[in-house]
């Protein structure tokens, strides 16, 4: 069942005449005949609707219903591009997002209609998918069959899908149909999923995860795929045995979010076998195998396409992978463009040399990074002296194993010393008390950055400043600057669309924040509640140094 398309328009018209289940949403269940039938119908009325020419882009504004994989399948059957609107965006950027991929065509539902109110999108034809008007443009169509047009080749354009960024309106990175039909069939074959398989789809679909690490391999591998309109923690499990899914994908703290939700006796009973994605975390990642049965493979590639790592047998702990085939990966110091000298470990697993062993992940060989829409100026800051710069902080050990270290703008720097975030995270994310953690820079009074911490307490477990204080010093690995100067208590965590956390806000605040902020004097071990009083003496510091500008107003 198989499939061995070098473009994904080949590997849906393999799923024709194919009357396995295909296709699980709440109560309804569709094979993978009626799926190839629906995809039909739609590039049918693509071909009607768009002008002939130049290659079309139409958006998608859906959460996770059957239309979004009915029309990826139908845009990939007529060569068209699908650029993935994420619903979260609002007023002049989300119009901006559909504008700037130049949809012809916006694909969404009754409940997104509220975010188009007052838009302008010239030139854009909306259609609305659970309406009788819609239902009536398609019906001509219901007999079509999936041809793939002629102009479909493993170069055409497939997915517009947005990156998220820390400044600047998100960048849509292009993805082929040659792309990412070889991403499903190299995860096909790396996690043996196959016809006997069905994929959790609860990510949203409008990110690069969902559809090239999910629904990609599905698609290849001939397995049945179960959607979940949004992401619930609570319904997870429910879903995963209803649905008899074996394979899921993750980003950001979702591993954390199912990790806080009440344990049952019966967790581990569950089909599935894998799950993969970024971001869990070693910590996170040992106590969802334990607590559910189910290994998490952290994986990495970055979403641009170009580079990437894969896990191998023999991976230590902590580390994701060596660099997948074909892939000249470095870490460099980006102010020298040298390689950085290979970490090492003291007996307990802690880095010893971080400041020199950490650096950007480079591509110095070819690499599959296939540009960014309509901009130019982001091409060449990916691309510069022929390498591919991923904007990811790694270091890598003797043995060529690569850890992750967190984004280039995660970095800190503290009494003139480098520190990743992601690495301070993985300590803190020890502390049984805390159901997520982040950890981010705000300025110091004088030069560079403190470190600040953000805590979400697990359910029913208050903040324990003294606890918490006592954990850190019981931490071997912890570095002496690594401890966090600020600790914000938030009663959940504030992420993005794609359950990564929201950074830039939590950066944007910095101690001056409506949540309970505990912090600690140089030197000091004990933490005390940051007061008013306390505050004000604080921005008297920056203020006495000229840097209160960089404190919010």
């Amino acid at each position: 069942m198989k499939s061995t398309g070098s473009t994904v328009a080949e590997l849906v018209q393999a799923r024709w005449e194919d009357h396995r289940p295909g296709l699980h949403f709440e109560q309804r269940t569709l094979t993978h005949h009626q799926v190839t039938a629906g995809a039909a119908a739609r590039a049918a009325l693509l071909a009607d609707l768009l002008p002939r020419g130049a290659q079309p882009h139409i958006g998608v504004l859906l959460d996770n219903t059957p239309e979004y994989p009915l029309w990826l399948s139908a845009a990939a059957l007529a060569g068209a591009a699908v650029a993935g609107i994420n619903p979260t965006r609002r007023g002049a950027e989300l119009a901006r997002d559909i504008m700037h991929t130049d949809c012809r065509i916006l694909i969404t539902e009754q409940s997104h209609l509220p975010l188009l109110d007052g838009l302008e999108l010239p030139g854009v034809r909306v259609l609305v998918t659970d309406t009788t008007a819609y239902a009536d443009l398609l019906a001509p169509y219901e007999d079509a069959r999936p041809e793939i047009s002629p102009t479909v080749t493993p170069a055409s354009r497939m997915l517009l899908y947005f990156t998220s960024g820390s400044t600047g309106a998100p960048k849509a990175a292009i993805c082929s149909q040659g792309r990412l039909a070889a991403a499903g069939r190299s995860l096909v074959t790396h996690f043996q999923v196959g016809p006997d398989d069905t994929h959790y789809i609860c990510m949203p679909m409008f990110h690069g995860n969902a559809v090239i690490a999910d629904w990609a391999p599905a698609l290849a591998g001939g397995a049945a795929v179960a959607l979940r309109r949004r992401f619930s923690a609570s319904e997870f499990l429910d879903d995963v045995r209803n649905y008899g899914a074996t394979y899921f994908t993750y980003v950001g703290r979702a591993v954390q979010y199912l990790l806080a939700t009440p344990e049952r006796p019966d967790d581990g009973q569950n089909p599935l076998r894998v799950g993969f994605g970024t971001e869990a975390g070693a910590v996170d990642a040992a106590r969802f195998e334990k607590r559910f049965g189910v290994r998490l493979v952290e994986g990495y590639g970055s979403s641009e396409g170009g580079a990437a790592i894969q896990r191998a047998p023999g991976t230590p702990s902590g580390a994701i992978g060596r660099a997948a085939p074909g892939d000249d990966l470095a870490v460099v110091d980006p102010a020298t463009r040298r390689t950085c000298p290979p970490a090492e470990f003291a007996a307990d697993g802690r880095l010893l040399n971080a400041d020199v062993a950490i650096g950007e992940l480079v591509n110095k060989g070819r690499s599959p990074f296939e540009g960014y829409w309509r901009n130019a100026e982001a091409d060449a800051a990916r691309l510069r002296d022929g390498w591919y710069w991923t904007g990811d902080l790694f270091y890598r050990d003797a043995e060529g194993f690569l850890y992750f270290a967190g984004r280039t703008d995660d970095r800190l720097r503290v009494d003139s010393e480098n520190l990743a975030a992601a690495m301070i995270e993985n300590i803190l994310a020890r502390w049984e008390g805390a159901a997520a953690v982040a950890v981010y820079a705000v300025p110091d009074p004088v030069a560079g950055d403190q470190v600040m911490a953000a805590v979400a307490p697990r359910p029913g477990t208050p903040f324990d400043p003294l606890a918490f204080a006592e954990f850190l010093l019981a931490q071997p690995d912890l570095g002496t600057k690594m401890a966090p100067r600020f600790v914000r208590v938030v009663r959940r965590m504030p992420v993005t669309a794609t359950n990564k956390v929201a950074r830039a806000a939590l950066r944007g605040e910095g101690f001056c924040c409506g949540d309970p902020v505990w912090w600690r004097g140089p030197g000091v071990a004990a933490y005390h509640r940051l007061t008013a009083t306390a505050e004000g003496a604080l921005r008297a510091q920056y203020r006495a140094q000229s840097r209160e500008g960089l404190l919010p107003g």
